[in-house]
């Protein structure tokens, strides 16, 4: 494999990424499951695409209007759908993304069911670029998760009864769970409208949404680092069988329903990875080859 095609995959695994981390905070530590992110992201990547191409505005910034795009669309979804209890929210987006899709392939403005090309790639969607944003996301949703609206949120997904009862406003940090996660999947649909270089509606289907939602449940619902290992290994892994034509997705997938029956709480199982973890690990392993030595 050459460095191109590695860092092209490690690009994907970012933009992945992105939309995951938002995932992980709806799901993992929400508790509300959606089948309709593909729809913000297509959104983020419309959005996104228009601003550098049509009003010459910077890569970073189109970024930023294309996730906040989706943010505000999110708002007005959760308004309709949040009250809605079990299935039904996830049934709604899962409408959504789909009513999203078939709007954008009818409007004609945003190049119908052709799609948008020529959208600018050099110096946008770089390594570095989908690197630099990736850390500052799981710095914001590390931040969010350590602080007292990511404990209410916890509460919510384990007993939403109980955090209502003690005064936690459950409907408001739902559709602020929500916003957020848009927010992201915004984001990672202008990277990957500028990586790629077009877009069409048929690559945001129920299929995105369902791929994102089988990250955050393959890393391990509640653990921002599975997320993180869940996304670079079930990118890479349809690219590594790719040797195996037909039959690689036939392997992915058994791979994935493997781990699930194996281990079903993911492969974090709601952990996380720190470094201080990893050196409190190195210390005991060296006092050990001391002890066994002595």
């Amino acid at each position: 494999m050459s460095w191109g095609y590695i860092s092209g995959i490690l690009i994907l695994s970012g933009i992945n990424l992105m939309t995951v981390l938002g995932l992980s905070l709806l799901t993992g530590f929400t508790g509300m499951f959606s089948f309709g992110h593909a729809g913000f992201m297509a959104i983020g990547a419309y959005t996104a695409a228009t601003m550098t191409m049509k009003f010459a505005v910077p890569f970073i910034p189109a970024l930023l209007i294309g996730g906040v795009a989706a943010m505000i669309v999110s708002l007005f979804l959760g308004k309709l759908t949040l009250n809605l209890k079990g299935d039904y929210f996830c049934i709604a987006t899962l409408g959504f993304g789909e009513a999203t899709r078939l709007i954008l392939d009818n409007l004609q403005y945003f190049g119908g069911a052709r799609g948008l090309s020529g959208i600018p790639t050099e110096g946008t969607t770089t390594l570095l670029n989908v690197v630099l944003i990736n850390i500052v996301a799981v710095f914001v949703l590390v931040s969010i998760i350590r602080s007292r609206h990511g404990r209410n949120m916890v509460a919510i997904r384990e007993e939403e009864m109980a955090a209502q009862i003690i005064g936690i406003d459950v409907f408001k940090y739902k559709l602020t769970a929500l916003a957020i996660s848009a927010l992201y999947a915004g984001i990672a649909g202008g990277m990957l409208a500028h990586y790629l270089g077009y877009i069409q509606p048929t690559m945001f289907k129920m299929v995105k949404s369902t791929e994102m939602t089988i990250i955050v449940i393959f890393g391990g619902l509640g653990s921002i680092s599975g997320s993180v290992v869940g996304t670079v290994l079930l990118t890479f892994l349809p690219e590594i069988l790719r040797s195996f034509s037909d039959w690689r997705l036939v392997i992915y997938g058994a791979a994935v329903i493997l781990i699930m029956i194996t281990r079903p709480q993911g492969l974090m199982g709601g952990k996380e990875i720190s470094f201080k973890k990893i050196s409190l690990a190195i210390k005991n392993r060296k006092i050990k080859k001391e002890e066994v030595k002595s």
